[in-house]
């Protein structure tokens, strides 16, 4: 049967009898696949350096009928070492696999891919703040699965006004105004408008007070999340 290739990241590893492991990893083009590694935990296996987490890898593997296939060869094509320094990166590393593994299908689309390699390489970088890493992912994540706040007008369709404060209505997923005692500030909207706007988290980085407003605003969007997803 014809080998196929793909970059892939590991989302997933399972022991497997004595020496093997199935893998799930997510693809650019072919969704998520599901791969048994024969012989991969043993000391000689050439396959272990290509399948590591926190990277990004070319795999060549033979598809199967059962839906599992063989992986054929794995090389390392970009590792992200610095996210094993901090343990905090370590452990949203962790769960933003598991996250990704739990919320796609088979055959996710190719952004999924290329968020999951933006939100790894924000990690990488120890420049980035980790609550800003973070708060990008999770705003990436919603509007992929198309559950985006309305960022722009309030309750009554009026432009989100730069006078006063706000609440979030979660059944409308929209900001709801506030003469006093409102939760939420016009900044505090934006710097979300923007989260949700970039392709990365890095530009978010530089912005003033990036680290404080993302833990603030932290809460709403992991209620979001919870809700939503």
């Amino acid at each position: 049967m014809q080998q196929l290739k793909t970059k892939a990241i590991v989302l997933n590893r399972t022991n497997y009898g004595e020496a093997d492991r199935i893998i799930t990893v997510l693809t650019p083009k072919s969704g998520k696949l599901h791969l048994m590694a024969r012989g991969v935990r043993t000391l000689k296996s050439k396959l272990a350096g290509g399948i590591e987490l926190f990277s990004i890898n070319d795999i060549s593997y033979i598809p199967g009928k059962s839906g599992l296939a063989t992986l054929v060869s794995a090389r390392l094509d970009s590792y992200f070492p610095k996210i094993l320094t901090d343990i905090e990166r370590v452990q949203f590393g962790y769960e933003l696999l598991k996250i990704i593994n739990r919320v796609t299908e088979d055959e996710p689309e190719p952004a999924y891919f290329d968020l999951v390699k933006d939100t790894l390489l924000g990690l990488n970088d120890l420049e980035i703040p980790l609550n800003v890493s973070k708060l990008w992912f999770m705003c990436q994540l919603l509007a992929l699965s198309g559950h985006m706040p309305n960022m722009i007008t309030d309750t009554k369709g009026l432009v989100l006004a730069q006078d006063c404060s706000f609440n979030f209505d979660t059944s409308t997923m929209t900001f709801v105004p506030q003469d006093i005692g409102g939760k939420y500030s016009p900044e505090q909207i934006k710097f979300l408008r923007l989260m949700f706007a970039v392709s990365s988290p890095k530009p978010m980085a530089r912005v003033i007070k990036a680290d404080a407003l993302a833990q603030q605003v932290a809460g709403l969007i992991n209620m979001l999340y919870e809700h939503q997803l």
